[in-house]
């Protein structure tokens, strides 16, 4: 946005129309409103959904808990119905085990659960996440991924702000420049039949 190419339309001359000072202050508010409001838009969208993101995080840690999963067996993934690359990618950084492990609650469960051991055997054992009744969930999230996430939300916010303020700056404009025009067809209108003409007009 070229706010400060539209400062000369505040000077005064005879050619300066009233749109002309409109289009002035148009421009001029909306650069106060991304310069000062945009920053203050993005802060307060990032430290709100910096705070659900802890509460959600604190919510996990209370209903999935740590265990300890002892490999049984090789054993395979279920083959997906549908290809998604990210889960193929992440499917080839992990390997498929057949494993038991004990839940909260103290009941045994066994399963094919995917671990990151690179030559899992036998015996072998490594961490795993359950739910109160021992069922697999993800691990929680952790405060550092919060803080990015929470981060790119504020920034997201504060572009956002950005580009709706531009957008209604343009959308301001296009309706100026419509009156503009349609003031120069009438005033078109008036004269145009005398143009050129001598001793035409006043």
């Amino acid at each position: 946005m070229r706010a400060a190419v539209g400062i000369w339309r505040w000077r005064r001359n005879p050619l300066r129309r009233a749109t002309d000072l409109c289009e002035a202050w148009l421009a001029l508010v909306a650069a106060l409103l991304i310069v000062t409001a945009a920053p203050a838009v993005g802060w307060v969208t990032g430290a709100l959904t910096e705070e659900s993101l802890r509460q959600a995080i604190r919510v996990q840690r209370l209903q999935r808990h740590a265990t300890t999963a002892t490999v049984l067996g090789p054993a395979e993934f279920p083959r997906p119905t549908a290809f998604d690359p990210e889960t193929a990618a992440a499917d080839g950084r992990r390997r498929a085990v057949a494993a038991k492990w004990t839940a909260p609650d103290g009941s045994r469960h066994s399963g094919t659960v995917p671990t990151t051991l690179p030559a899992p055997r036998p015996g072998d054992t490594f961490p795993l996440w359950t739910d109160g009744s021992g069922r697999m969930v993800p691990r929680p999230m952790d405060t550092a991924t919060a803080e990015v996430h929470a981060a790119l939300a504020g920034v997201g916010a504060a572009l956002a702000w950005g580009l709706l303020v531009e957008c209604a700056r343009r959308l301001v404009l296009w309706r100026l420049v419509r009156r503009r025009h349609a003031a120069l067809d009438r005033a078109w209108a008036a004269v145009g039949p005398d143009w050129g003409r001598t001793g035409a007009g006043s």
